[in-house]
């Protein structure tokens, strides 16, 4: 702990006596500067305690002289007697007193130098117990962090080491770890933090919010500011967190990879091949929610998927999050995250759900709609009542031109006439999803059209063709 005026006047062998600026003797020094010049403001940083035998100093410049070093804030100022005064004149005692300058009357028999080496042992002591506190700190956050303890447990280390709360936040905001325990009803918005350092208020305590690389956010409460050894533990914490959740992001990373592939091989109807894998995979019927919307919005709903490990299985596959499990805890956090469009269908077979899900969900976005089961979606619900290879007949003969100009390779009618259909004849809505110009989309419909030979403005021929495309599928 710095030295204050009020320890080094209570040093019996300097001899210092008190004679002004008494509610100032709890400021720290700095340092120690003996100086006889009527305005050393240039040479000054704050915080010393100045030295002088008054030698220039008169009754008329008392006023300005003790003025200028309140505006360099100094600690105080020491007044040798003996030499140019035989006392503090009382004068300069009086506009001290004004002015808040603590003043010590250093006797003729103290040489200034003894002030200095008091002084600097203080400093010397204060330094290096900083140095001792910072390496010790260091030691204690590593071995957790390597440890097992990871992100929670240095979290935990941290408070306890400033003596203050701690909480950490993730990239998108929301409480990761905090502690003490009391530290989790702190309610702080750090989105708007994109990087750096930011000081703000939390009832009577300061708070240092501070960056993670981009992965999150810390902050550290403290009821009294930080000191510069506290800083320099904050930052050793900082550093190790975000090597802690670069890790942690790489791992996830892996993890999920590792999903999309099991997904695909379930995909591919390989089952026993995935529950090797993943032993803990849901049992037949698959119940499959396919899940539409933006990159950002799909990956932090797979982070908080996450959170149900052992419940649901989420893979990404394409422009979607595939999700195995529909419960109301899974439709509850669809329903916070993000804004999504869902397909949800229920089958004996992976494949087949899959695809109906993914199906619903481009149906969903197309609708508008949050959430849309397969089994609701246009003509699905009419297929289970009907004979199978009657309906595989019916498909096969009306299609069939279609399907055989589309063999020579001259166009891609099926799919756009399906995709035309599912966007109920939307030509821009339609042509945007097949990366077409909307006239190319309106040629190959009529082309359709008059292979078919049906008018296709007519509702039961779009109902006949999509009962079939449908079977096809």
């Amino acid at each position: 702990m710095a030295l204050t005026l009020r320890a080094l006047a209570a040093e019996p062998a300097l001899g210092l006596r008190v004679v002004a600026g008494e509610a100032g003797l709890d400021r720290p020094i700095g340092w120690v500067h003996p100086t006889e010049l009527s305005d050393p403001r240039s040479f000054l940083e704050g915080g010393e305690l100045l030295l002088t035998t008054g030698l220039t100093l008169y009754s008329a410049t008392y006023a300005p002289y003790l003025r200028r070093l309140v505006d360099a804030d100094v600690a105080g100022l020491g007044f040798g007697v003996g030499l140019s005064h035989a006392k503090v004149p009382d004068a300069l005692v009086a506009v001290a007193d004004e002015v808040g300058l603590p003043v010590l009357e250093v006797p003729r028999k103290t040489p200034f130098i003894a002030i200095t080496r008091a002084v600097s042992r203080s400093v010397a002591a204060d330094e290096y117990a900083a140095t001792v506190r910072i390496g010790r700190a260091q030691q204690e956050l590593t071995r957790t962090a390597v440890g097992r303890g990871g992100a929670g447990g240095v979290v935990r280390r941290l408070a306890r080491l400033i003596d203050g709360w701690v909480v950490l936040y993730d990239s998108a905001g929301r409480m990761r770890e905090a502690s003490p325990a009391k530290a989790r009803n702190v309610e702080l918005d750090v989105t708007s933090l994109r990087a750096g350092t930011r000081v703000v208020s939390h009832g009577e305590d300061e708070v240092v919010l501070q960056t993670l690389h981009t992965r999150g956010t810390l902050a550290v409460g403290t009821a009294e500011p930080l000191d510069s050894t506290g800083r320099h533990i904050v930052n050793t914490a900082v550093s190790l967190l975000s090597l802690a959740l670069e890790q942690d992001r790489a791992q996830r990373l892996s993890l999920s990879q590792l999903h999309t592939g099991v997904l695909e091989l379930l995909a591919a109807g390989h089952d026993q091949l995935a529950r090797q894998v993943v032993p803990g995979l849901p049992r037949e019927p698959w119940t499959v929610l396919a899940v539409a919307g933006s990159k950002a919005a799909r990956n932090t709903l797979y982070e908080r998927l996450e959170t149900l490990a052992g419940q649901v299985f989420a893979a990404h596959r394409g422009d979607k999050l595939i999700v195995l499990a529909e419960n109301d805890d899974v439709r509850a956090i669809v329903a916070e995250t993000g804004e999504f469009h869902s397909g949800l269908s229920v089958a004996s077979e992976f494949p087949t759900a899959l695809r109906q899900a993914e199906e619903a969900a481009e149906a969903a976005r197309t609708q508008r709609v949050e959430l849309l089961r397969y089994a609701d979606h246009a003509g699905a619900g009419l297929l289970g009542l009907l004979d199978r290879q009657a309906a595989q007949a019916f498909s096969s003969q009306l299609l069939a031109p279609v399907r055989e100009f589309d063999r020579t390779g001259r166009g891609d009618l099926e799919r756009s006439l399906r995709c035309w259909l599912e966007h109920h004849g939307h030509w821009d809505l339609a042509a945007t999803k097949l990366g077409v110009h909307r006239h190319t989309l309106r040629n190959r419909v009529t082309k359709a059209a008059e292979l078919l030979r049906r008018d296709l403005d007519a509702p039961g021929v779009r109902a006949e063709l999509w009962f079939a495309l449908q079977v096809r599928s």
